[in-house]
């Protein structure tokens, strides 16, 4: 399972993520998607924890937190669509 993480401050790092994340288990991954002509973080990014229940956890007690400023999204990720643009691709 993965974790979308939305409205995300332009200036959020992979490690920013990291260390927020780590609070609640061991983090495996993060990726923070680039605009492939601006090179401009997007605003979202996914995180894949070590195990569900860490990824529960952060979800339950990270969606709606409030975060460099901005009010966080955070809740399962959903598998892209055959044809779309909506996936986690790690």
């Amino acid at each position: 399972m993965s974790i979308y993480v939305g409205n995300l401050s332009y200036d959020v790092t992979e490690e920013d993520l990291q260390t927020v994340f780590s609070d609640y288990g061991q983090v495996k991954r993060v990726y923070l998607p680039v605009d492939r002509e601006t090179k401009r973080m997007r605003g979202f990014g996914f995180v894949e924890m070590s195990s569900d229940s860490e990824e529960e956890t952060a979800i339950e007690t990270l969606d709606g937190a409030q975060w460099m400023g901005r009010q966080m999204k955070v809740n399962k990720a959903k598998p892209r669509e055959e044809g779309g643009n909506r996936r986690a691709r790690f």
